[in-house]
């Protein structure tokens, strides 16, 4: 079994639109696991962008952030602000745009 140049790598992703999205999709396609986390209630504007199907995420959206899990986090609270913490101690990389 082969493994990836960034297998064991936890990356948190905060990036939304284009440029941030592609890197840590390419961070996932090398192997790490990515985190990609949203604000409750607006996330990233791409998921509406372009929609053609009621009630799914857009194209757009979902060509930059394949292989990578979502979280929707507000770090506006006490338990979300303690979500957060964790999981930077847990990650190795933190993106953002």
């Amino acid at each position: 079994m082969s493994t990836k140049a960034l297998e064991g790598i936890k990356v948190l992703d905060f990036t939304h639109v284009q440029a941030g999205p592609a890197c840590t999709q390419l961070l996932g396609q090398m192997g790490a696991d990515v985190i990609k986390c949203e604000m409750p209630g607006s996330g990233d504007a791409t998921r509406d962008w372009l929609r053609d199907v009621e009630g799914a995420d857009s194209l757009y959206f979902t060509m930059f952030n394949g292989n990578k899990r979502a979280l929707c986090l507000n770090a506006r609270t006490a338990e979300g602000k303690d979500v957060l913490t964790r999981l930077i101690k847990q990650s190795d990389v933190m993106v953002e745009n």
